[in-house]
Parts: structure tokens; sequence; C-alpha cells
């Protein structure tokens, strides 16, 4: 064996970046198994009790006018006193990968408030405080310094390569040294002995014989991934240009979407596993269309939409595009030679699976509520909008419940209650105009269709 290369150079690892909710969202997956929209639901929980930001935000960045404020939140964060002494010790940066106002629009990255976060009993909210602090922390210190070896060599004309890794300062990996859980896919320390190049000696070769494995199955965080970075997986440019930063949903919706899919039955988890059911399968077999089931679809809106709101593309050509898309894709599936599938076929043919299903709590709510007549005019179905349901003919009706009502978002369970029973369950952290504090009390519909509580 012949050593004829030998490289050894040190370089940088970059801070990692603050916190947008899908990124939120694939940390928490990975780290403690948290299902995208239970991560949602713990940090607008701290969000309510104002000891993080707006969490439904798409950008890792901040307005450069926080940098005065940086050293006051670190101040405030006494639980955490020992990571923030460092940085509190010299002046804050103003990092570029952290201040651009270019990369904000309405909110900027989560990260802690001033505010402590003291009284938070539920172990998981603290786990989901705990990522956003020390991720908050990590971005200000210095970058963790390696040193990277690469050894080339030879056996007659047969080439080997080894690679090795050395961290020689912890910089921002210091906030982390105490978790005992190594991040995943994160390369281990691989320590090269010195070689000079037209070094040589014996060796004694071994052959491994080995099968090559299936990609993995996604989990929730890889899948969240996927979902948000949909533009590198197509191969029209343009289109991989339209999704780059907008990806299948939003940051906000692409909990929802996973979690539709799981109602639906289309998929289902085994351990962190996702896997497609049979009738996810036979849906996607039953749509031939290639377009409608692949994310260039979503980039081609986009494009368009960005044309609309530059005066170069008329909004009335593009409606009417949908609409005859949606009456081909109709027909297609009409004509088509496919077996029609339903949501029951999911799950194992038991007759006790069936009941269940049929039964009036069954878990797809949701998609009964918007077939619900509108119980103030009657004669219109109800719709699902971004930040409400609402009467189909609203110009004329007016009725609309809002997702959020006295400072909660309401889950799906409550607003069809509250639409269907004109009251819901009783619901803790309720803020009443007023009124002094948050207060416990059931949501309730009035006879003139609007909203108030009661006890």
């Amino acid at each position: 064996f012949e050593i004829t290369s030998f490289e050894k150079k040190e370089g940088k690892e970059g801070n990692p970046r603050l916190f947008d909710l899908t990124s939120l969202q694939v940390e928490a997956n990975k780290k403690y198994g948290y299902s995208a929209e239970d991560t949602l639901k713990y940090v607008q929980n701290l969000y309510e009790r104002k000891v993080v930001t707006y969490p439904r935000v798409d950008t890792t960045y901040l307005s450069e006018d926080l940098h005065p404020k940086i050293a006051g939140i670190m101040q405030s964060m006494v639980h955490y006193s020992q990571l923030t002494a460092p940085v509190l010790a010299k002046p804050i940066p103003k990092l570029k990968s952290v201040f651009d106002d270019k990369k904000i629009t309405d909110h900027h990255a989560i990260i802690p408030t001033e505010i402590p976060p003291n009284g938070i009993s539920v172990p998981e909210e603290k786990r989901v405080y705990d990522l956003i602090a020390k991720r908050f922390i990590a971005a200000f210190y210095p970058e963790c310094k390696v040193s990277n070896t690469t050894v080339l060599g030879k056996v007659g004309q047969v080439p080997f390569k080894a690679t090795g890794k050395q961290i020689l300062e912890q910089g921002w990996r210091e906030v982390y040294a105490n978790d005992a859980q190594k991040e995943e896919g994160e390369e281990p320390e691989k320590i090269m002995p010195v070689f000079t190049e037209g070094e040589s000696g014996p060796h004694e070769p071994k052959v491994h014989k080995g099968k090559t494995t299936p990609p993995k199955p996604y989990t929730e965080a890889t899948l969240l991934r996927a979902m948000e970075t949909a533009g590198k997986q197509v191969e029209d440019e343009e289109a991989r240009e339209s999704l780059k930063d907008n990806g299948i949903g939003r940051p906000s919706t692409r909990a929802n979407i996973i979690e539709t899919l799981f109602k639906r039955k289309y998929i289902e988890k085994k351990k962190k596993n996702l896997f497609a059911t049979q009738t996810g399968m036979d849906l996607i077999d039953t749509i031939q269309n290639e377009l409608l089931k692949s994310p260039e679809l979503t980039g081609v809106w986009e494009s368009k939409l960005r044309q609309i709101e530059k005066g170069t593309y008329d909004p009335a050509l593009f409606k009417q595009e949908l609409i005859q898309m949606v009456v081909d894709l109709t027909q297609e599936v009409k004509s088509g030679t496919y077996r029609v599938i339903g949501a029951v076929e999911a799950a194992p043919a038991k007759k006790e699976t069936v009941k269940k299903e049929r039964a009036p709590k069954s878990p797809k709510e949701a998609v009964a509520l918007e077939e619900t007549t509108c119980p103030k005019c009657g004669q219109h179905k109800l719709v699902k909008g971004k930040t409400a349901y609402g009467c189909a003919g609203f110009a004329q009706c007016g009725f609309k419940v809002p997702f959020e009502l006295f400072g909660k978002t309401l889950n799906e369970k409550q607003l069809t209650d509250l639409i269907l029973k004109k009251k819901t369950t009783k619901i803790k952290g309720l803020i009443i105009p007023g009124t002094a504090g948050e207060q416990e009390g059931k949501i309730v519909m009035h006879d003139n269709f609007s909203f108030g509580v009661g006890k």
C-alpha cells in the first residue's frame, strides 16, 4: 500500500441557523419524536404565554433593528446564564447569518422573549422552549473550528481514499456539550495519523460482502424537509425556482397537510417511519395525470401567481385554466379503468373498524363540517378558509367562525362543537375583553351568531 497524497486543512463549521417553524418541527421530531402538529401546538402555547415570538414563520433571520435588544433577551434567560455568559462578555456581533432585513416580511425567526419561562408545567413545552433557547444562544457563539484530513493511496493500480475529521475548537458546539443524544446524521470525529507522500508498507486486504439497501422511509422530519425543498426534486428549472422559497405548503400548513394524510388513512406511522397505505397507493394509481401528483404543479401555480402580482398574467385566464384542469382531470378519472376507492379500505377489513369509522364521532369531522349547511342562511354549504370556516355565500350571508377566538386557536373538534352544538367544552386560557388575566369557560355562539364565553 502506497500513500500518494496527504492533505490536512483547517476549516470552520457555521453556526446553526435560528428556527423557522419547519426547522423547529424537524428538530423536535428528530430529537423527541414529536409530530409536526404537536410541535406547532406546543410552540403556539409558548407564544400565547409570551415566552417566545410568533411561531408561524418561514424565515431564519432577524430584522436588523432587533440587534440592540439581543443582550437584554439573553440577560433575562437566567436558566441559561452559564451559556449566555461568554456571549454577553463581548459586544453582540451583528452577523449576516442572523440579521437581514431582506430575508424577512411581517415576522422574524422564532426566538425567546425577555419574559422568563416560569410556570411551564408541560414537559413537552419545556423541551420545545429549550430547543429554541439553545439555538438562539448558539447563533451568537464563535464558529466551530475543525481539521479535515484526506489521505489518498493505491495498491497496484487500485486507488483508495480515507478521510478524517478532528474538532479543534468547539465554538457553538459548547452549547450542546451536555446533550446526550448526537444530532442525526452528525459525522463523528475520526482522527487520522500523519502520513507522508510516497510512504508504503505491507497490507492485509479484506473483502467485505454486503447488499445495497433501499432508500430509508420518510419520518415526519424528513418529510417536512422534502416538502420544504421540493424544488430540488423536479427537473424543470422554472418550476424549481418557483418552489425554492415556497415548497409544498407553507410552514403553518405543512403539519395540517400531514395530519390530513393520516386522517384520510393515506399514510400510517410505524415507530418513527411513515408508510403509504394501500388506499394511498390506490389513490396515486387512480390519478393517471402525472402533473397533479407532482411538485411541479405547485411550481406552475406559484409562477403564474407571481406573474399576476406583477400584472403580467390575467387572473381571469388563470381561474379559467384551473376550472378546465379540474374538468379534464375529473373526466379522466371517471373514464379510467381503475376501481373506485374509499377511506374505509385503508384500515384492516374488520367489522369493528368499519363500525367505528361510521360512528358519529368519526375522525373525519372536519370533512363532514365542510358539508354542513350554513346555520345562518340555511342555503349554502360551509367552506374552510385560511383563518375561518364561513358560508359559501359569505358576501350575502356574512356567517363565519374564526379559527382563533378569545386568544385561543380552536382545534377541529372545538370548531365542530361550536358550529353544530353552539358551544364548546371548557377551554382554559381564554382572554376575555374587560377581564383581568386568563379565564376558563365555554365559547358559545349566540342566536345572532356572535360569540361569547359561558360557564
